[in-house]
């Protein structure tokens, strides 16, 4: 396993965000794991997040100019850790993130902070994609700014699982929206590094019943 997947991962763990156990998903699935970017509760934390996301957009799009869009709620922090991550590496992007209702008094709508031109690019900075559910509603979000276009979107994990169909959420994203679904990591990773320690063996016996039922095919 690469270092940095391997130190994404204790991360992930030390901040309690990677958790096992029996939770509910946006999608409605019962999973035996969660991440949560809400855990993330310090200025240390969300700042050590925003470096990964950084890593990962130079790593993927370069030094491109973008604007981050970081869906409410938990995609706010991301993108505002992301941005000052990237800013103090030379890249200084703007972002801006919505609101879940929309605003009918001073500057209204249902966004916060830049807002996009046309002819501007978009990148998505959420935390996790499970079916989908979430990225479409952010697209359909998106879709009132005419002439913005989303070119790629960013994850903390990939969790493998089916979308409507077969295949992968992320995959289906792509296709369904056109542009590609970069993760830091994946369950796969996740996996790997906890059967390091027998200790993992209950959870990871579970994660891979849960992906024998629903992961991607």
């Amino acid at each position: 396993m690469e270092r940095y997947k391997r130190e994404f991962i204790e991360f992930l763990k030390s901040a309690n965000v990677l958790k096992f156990g029996d939770f509910t998903a946006k999608s409605g699935r019962k999973i035996p794991y969660f991440v949560n970017a809400g855990e993330i509760k310090t200025g240390e934390q969300i700042a050590k997040l925003g470096e990964f996301y950084a890593k990962a957009y130079f790593e993927k799009v370069g030094s491109k100019k973008t604007v981050l869009y970081g869906p409410a709620y938990k995609g706010i922090s991301i993108a505002v850790s992301a941005s000052v991550a990237l800013a103090k590496q030379g890249l200084d992007l703007p972002f801006f993130f919505n609101r879940k209702e929309a605003k009918d008094h001073g500057e209204g709508g249902i966004f916060v902070g830049y807002l996009p031109k046309a002819g501007e690019e978009v990148v998505i900075v959420e935390d996790v994609i499970t079916a989908g559910t979430a990225i479409r509603e952010s697209m359909a979000n998106l879709s009132s700014l005419e002439g913005v276009k989303v070119t790629a979107c960013f994850v903390m994990v990939d969790r493998k699982e089916k979308g409507k169909g077969d295949k992968g959420a992320m995959v289906e994203i792509e296709e369904e929206f056109g542009f590609p679904v970069y993760s830091v990591v994946d369950v796969y990773d996740i996996i790997e590094y906890l059967e390091e320690d027998p200790a993992n063996e209950e959870n990871v016996t579970r994660i891979k019943n849960y992906l024998a039922v629903n992961g991607a095919k």
